[in-house]
């Protein structure tokens, strides 16, 4: 399985114990670093008292705000001095004149609708950073249950924020690169939950003047372009996602783990309740193994998708960034990475807040049928189906 270890930069996440500052209570970045935040209130910290003190959010039925917009989206639209702009034809929206911080309720159900709709949406001139961070937290809630990083970094006191931050520079570029050829990672956010991430904003603090964009890919067009054929052999099949190599990463590093590592078995193709439509729910961070199959088979399955996924850039948008940039998009349709394409000693420093949504299911039916109670006596045998040989998976399921 290593074939499929984890590529994101996760020096941007993790705590680096080369560039740190140590109290009694927390790690942070270095007394240097800290002076060049324009945002000090938002540097990354790993508060020693949360060290495995975080539980899972426990199995709970979403109800999705996407099904209570408007298809026109007239409360976004409407509004004086507002332009949207396509960024390609079938992903991806830039808008202007709307602030996300005084949207009404019902603007944010059409929020949620207009961003599953075009999978991610940049606003662009926005004052959300300089909310504070109950206001924020408080924002995100309207979507979903905040998710709490097991690893990451967070503002002093504020767990359910999710940090990056970068410096950049000659030797970092230099250090980044000695032992690879690119950064490029492609992931949907922590789909190792057993309910991984919905809507999710992610929030430009600090940034240069160019450089650090982020990139996604349409996972909706990636499944829609297989034959019929390949997706009925794929219709069905289960992937095991796990977040012990991200775990392991981070203690290397010398960080905190807020939660036990997880395992989750998830649909291989996965149905959006909302736009019911199928998409890939596979990514190379954090997906292992395809249930049912041998090793190679397995492997090689996996290595046909991620490359046919890594590969297929007329399904993928690059988004710029600057200080003032919210992006907003749906973690259920897309694959997103990083670009690490500067060597300039500039800081990217950003927050996400990150919205729980539904139990990955593979149709309609599923998602009509699924109850909190079932799921949780699934759950209890997730290490037990994980374990099971193909024959003895093929007999119980199939």
């Amino acid at each position: 399985m290593a074939t499929f270890q984890r590529l994101e930069y996760d020096a941007a996440i993790h705590f680096d114990k080369d560039a740190s500052t140590e109290t009694k209570d927390y790690l942070t970045i270095s007394e240097d670093r800290l002076k060049e935040l324009k945002y000090p209130e938002w540097a990354p910290t790993w508060e020693k008292k949360h060290d495995h003190q975080f539980d899972h959010i426990p199995v709970f039925k979403h109800i999705d705000r996407g099904f209570y917009g408007d298809s026109e989206f007239k409360s976004l639209k409407d509004a004086d001095g507002v332009t949207f702009k396509h960024v390609s034809p079938k992903l991806g929206l830039e808008v202007d004149g709307i602030q996300l911080s005084d949207l009404s309720d019902k603007q944010k159900d059409d929020l949620a609708l207009l961003v599953e709709t075009y999978g991610v949406v940049a606003f662009r001139n926005q004052d959300f950073k300089n909310q504070s961070f109950e206001e924020i937290k408080n924002w995100g809630r309207y979507f979903g249950p905040l998710h709490i990083h097991p690893t990451s970094g967070a503002p002093l006191n504020q767990p359910e924020f999710h940090l990056t931050f970068t410096k950049g520079g000659v030797d970092e570029y230099k250090k980044l690169f000695k032992n690879k050829l690119h950064n490029i990672g492609w992931h949907s956010d922590v789909t190792y939950e057993n309910q991984p991430p919905g809507i999710t904003a992610f929030a430009m603090l600090q940034s240069g003047p160019s450089g650090g964009d982020t990139q996604f890919l349409d996972m909706f067009e990636i499944y829609d372009r297989l034959s019929p054929l390949m997706k009925s052999k794929l219709d069905g099949l289960k992937t095991l996602h796990t977040s012990k190599d991200q775990a392991i990463n981070a203690t290397n590093s010398g960080g905190i783990e807020r939660k036990n590592p997880i395992d989750s078995i998830h649909p291989l193709v996965r149905y959006h309740p909302v736009l019911k439509r199928k998409c890939l729910f596979v990514n190379r961070g954090f997906s292992r193994k395809i249930l049912g199959l041998k090793t190679e088979e397995s492997d090689a399955l996996l290595s046909f998708l991620l490359n046919h996924i890594e590969a297929c850039l007329d399904a993928h948008i690059r988004l710029s960034w600057d200080e003032n940039t919210v992006v907003v998009w749906d973690n259920r349709r897309l694959l997103h990475t990083a670009t690490v394409d500067w060597d300039s000693d500039e800081i990217r420093h950003a927050f996400r807040v990150t919205t729980v949504a539904e139990r990955p299911v593979g149709s309609e039916e599923e998602y009509e049928s699924w109850t909190p109670e079932l799921e949780e006596k699934n759950i209890k045998l997730t290490n037990y189906i994980a374990s099971l040989d193909p024959e003895e998976y093929y007999e119980k399921f199939k």
